[in-house]
């Protein structure tokens, strides 16, 4: 395990943000990213929740909470022996929950290697 402040943690999260293409980053509104020093049960770095925007339309899509995206500080600090494994993971595990809130399913995040 290697750890990192919190601090370093979310300019990690803020990297790996301002890498996405800008085409992709333009597109991403009404999500929230959360990071939780705390790890559920298993070995999951990051959890989307929301409505995807390919099943979202202007009638049922109005007037609703932000999509979530928790990044599990824990869970990616224990799988890495280096900052740049942790800097790494965050990448991965922020464009495979980004991937979720574009509608793209685990199989397909797999292929492309996001998670």
């Amino acid at each position: 395990m290697f750890s990192v402040s919190d601090e370093r943690f979310e300019e990690l999260v803020q990297d790996a943000l301002a890498s996405l293409p800008d085409n992709f980053a333009a597109a991403v509104d009404n999500v929230a990213i959360v990071i939780d020093g705390t790890s559920p049960v298993g070995q999951v770095a990051g959890l989307y929740e929301g409505i995807p925007i390919t099943r979202r339309d202007s009638y049922s899509y109005s007037g609703v909470m932000p999509d979530k995206i928790t990044l599990f500080k824990n869970t990616i600090c224990a799988s890495c022996q280096s900052e740049d494994e942790v800097r790494s993971e965050v990448r991965i595990t922020v464009l495979h929950e980004i991937g979720h809130y574009f509608g793209i399913d685990d199989r397909r995040l797999h292929e492309l290697g996001w998670g």
